[in-house]
């Protein structure tokens, strides 16, 4: 490749979006190799045979962006000016006609001469076109308006999306500070679920924290998975982001059971109950049986209910129609187990996205239509026990799905699926990371306005009052490595981040969700400036934020748009942090704090370090602060390991506490007490302290 191709070939990247270097860590610039570029190229579907094609393939590109008239979607401030540019051949003339159908079923129509507005000339090797601006009227309503723009020589469609300024922000949330707990559910062990947390553990864990002063129950994904072929436990790779996960489901408060004779026979067999005991007694989550053993008990439920004529079969009947989707997913489940095969072996036909019904047992699909009726019922009585003080639920949407998942199947041309995404090597993982699911296609999810990412989010926001938004950083760019490659070779490709922040907050406001934006790692200045801009919460962890001038350490402030915490899922907990802290910082930080009055001289051992660090943070500004349970009982061992895939069992391993044991705890209630006291600026007698029961 001469310089000229490489020349074309960086034009040609930035054109789509591809970065051609990025800031590695350390701060070094890293460019992007050729080879590289051509391969995310080839994956956006851009047909490039040898360098000798790179001038003919630029040329193409840049007539095709400018010929697209107008963009397909446009996203403007309720209030503000919004602009339609249009982008025109030289010479054209005439009248334009904007008609606008609001979502409220109300049409606004204006004509004009497109000599009326403003114009700036360009020519693109060697073709002129004209750029002028139409502008929006300011009072209309927030929402997605469908719009039409008929030219002299053409017509075009585009979705106007009208978003207030800022993300939903209650005023509860600006008068006080607020606080909640997080666990992973699965890892719960309580005397009722069968080895592993369900949605009854969930709301029981709702109303415990609610009744010490909290607001909310902070949990990882809960989404449909895959337990069985192929299995990935991972809540970060789920089967579908917009279907919750049956095995979270609380048989015992499912209303057949009492009814299915069949079922009751299984519930009360002697295999059976040795099974689950076993599970139970289980000290690692076992996914597989778990599932397997409440499979057999679901499928003789919903054929129970399936041949009865009672009230709750009409009302799945109902609430499948008005549902059409939850059908679909159904099927493609009960398709992909009687294949034992991901859809991408499956025959041409099944895999275009559609299925007959002899592509599937129909048994199975009555099945994954009834636990996803099931899953939105248990969830919606957590989130409605929730609601008595608000916030209520902490859910947590993943990045991506899994590439054998239902929505990569049921919307093939929204998803990259010749890369993956991931992150490039840094300090701690020199190889970077391949995350394993196929990114959203830039422009095919503008062409198809938003229309995934609207539903997923409203899946989530129906139950969640505060919703976490996975690796925010991925709205304004993702890494994307290569097939068959390894993230060494991944390139950042950049996303509409306007567009996404204008969905985020109209849904917000819509349905009145709290948004966290997780924003770890290196991420750039940008993506920080416009959460602070929408009222996304940015996230405060303690071991990130501790400053060093000198021999002395201290901790950084958190800031009042910020949800605080020690840690996350991907760390380690506290006690391990400190524990593997190098001594000269434990005595620095245990200093400050002693300076600061907050500990005593004797007291600078990991009880009163953990102490401090959780009086630090709940008297702090940041309006969320999050508890992470296991560390109230200095748990060492963390839930997931980044980077590991079979040395370590991520995702499975259960509480070292019962919640018939922590819920009454002294020394927890004492602890989370304080927090509460803290957080509400009630003035402590005394100094707490770490006590052992």
């Amino acid at each position: 490749m001469d310089y000229q191709q490489y020349y074309s070939l960086q034009q040609l990247a930035s054109l789509y979006n591809i970065k051609t270097k990025y800031t590695a860590a350390g701060g070094a610039c890293r460019e992007t190799e050729p080879h590289n570029l051509l391969a995310i190229l080839h994956a956006l579907g851009v047909k490039i045979e040898s360098p000798h094609d790179l001038k003919e393939a630029l040329h193409h590109r840049k007539q095709e962006l400018w010929r697209r008239c107008c963009e397909p979607v446009v996203a403007v401030c309720q209030g503000s000016p919004g602009f339609i540019e249009l982008r025109l051949p030289a010479g054209t003339a005439g009248c334009v006609e904007l008609a606008c159908h609001l979502e409220n079923g109300e049409l606004h129509r204006w004509n004009c001469g497109l000599d009326q507005f403003a114009a700036q000339a360009t020519k693109v090797d060697g073709v002129n076109y004209i750029t002028r601006f139409i502008p929006i009227p300011k009072a209309l309503p927030a929402g997605y308006h469908r719009c039409t723009l008929n030219l002299p020589h053409s017509t075009h469609q585009l979705l106007l999306i009208v978003t207030p300024p800022k993300a939903y922000f209650p005023l509860e949330m600006k008068a006080k500070r607020s606080w909640g707990t997080f666990m992973p559910l699965y890892a719960l062990r309580s005397e009722d679920n069968w080895g592993a947390g369900d949605f009854g553990d969930l709301e029981n864990i709702l109303k415990w924290t609610g009744d010490l002063g909290g607001s909310f129950v902070g949990t990882l994904p809960l989404l449909a998975s895959f337990l069985n072929e192929p299995f990935e436990p991972s809540p970060y790779s789920p089967a579908s982001r917009l279907f919750w996960n049956e095995f979270y489901l609380n048989i015992n408060r499912v209303a057949e059971l009492k009814h299915c004779p069949s079922a009751l026979d299984l519930l009360n067999s002697r295999a059976f109950n040795k099974r689950l005991a076993e599970l139970r007694a289980s000290r690692l989550v076992d996914y597989r049986h778990i599932m397997s053993l409440k499979r057999n008990l679901l499928e003789l439920l919903s054929e129970c209910l399936a041949n009865s004529d009672s009230s709750r079969h009409d009302e799945l009947c109902r609430w499948t129609e008005a549902n059409p989707e939850v059908k679909r997913y159904a099927r493609f489940r009960a398709a992909m187990e009687k294949r034992n095969a991901p859809w991408q072996q499956w025959p041409d036909s099944m895999r275009s996205g559609k299925l007959r019904e002899e592509d599937c047992d129909p048994k199975a699909e009555r099945y994954h239509l009834y636990v996803q009726w099931l899953a939105h019922n248990q969830l919606q009585s957590a989130a409605a026990q929730a609601n008595k003080e608000w916030p209520g639920l902490y859910l947590d949407l993943p990045l991506g799905v899994h590439p054998a998942g239902y929505d990569v199947w049921s919307r093939q041309n929204l998803f990259v699926l010749n890369a993956s995404c991931g992150a490039p090597p840094d300090l701690l993982n020199s190889g970077g990371q391949n995350w394993d699911f196929p990114p959203l296609h830039p422009e095919q999810i503008r062409q198809q306005h938003y229309d995934y990412f609207i539903d997923v989010l409203r899946h989530h926001m129906k139950q969640a009052h505060i919703l976490r938004i996975d690796h925010v950083m991925g709205f304004h760019r993702l890494f994307w490595i290569p097939a068959g490659q390894t993230a060494k070779n991944g390139v950042y490709v950049g996303y509409n981040a306007k567009e996404f922040y204008a969905i985020l907050t109209l849904e917000s406001n819509r349905q009145k969700t709290v948004l966290v934006g997780e924003d770890l790692g290196l991420v750039p200045d940008t993506v920080r400036k416009d959460m602070k801009k929408k009222k996304i919460l940015r996230m405060f962890v303690l071991p990130f934020e501790l400053k060093r001038s000198g021999r002395q350490l201290k901790p950084n402030q958190a800031p009042a748009g910020s949800l605080a915490c020690l840690n996350t899922h991907d760390m380690q907990p506290f006690a391990a942090f400190w524990r593997g802290s190098k001594a000269a910082d434990r005595t620095a930080l245990i200093r400050y704090f002693h300076n600061r009055k907050q500990i005593g001289a004797r007291r600078k051992n990991i009880k009163g370090a953990l102490t401090c660090c959780l009086n630090y943070l709940s008297s702090g500004p940041a309006k969320i602060m999050l508890v992470n349970l296991e560390d109230l009982w200095l748990e060492k061992s963390p839930q997931n390991v980044p980077g590991t895939t079979g040395g370590y069992p991520n995702w499975r391993r259960k509480f070292r506490k019962s919640v018939e044991e922590f819920t009454v705890s002294p020394r927890v209630k004492r602890m989370l007490l304080k927090v509460n006291n803290l957080r509400k600026g009630i003035k402590p007698t005394a100094l707490f302290r770490y006590k052992e029961e």
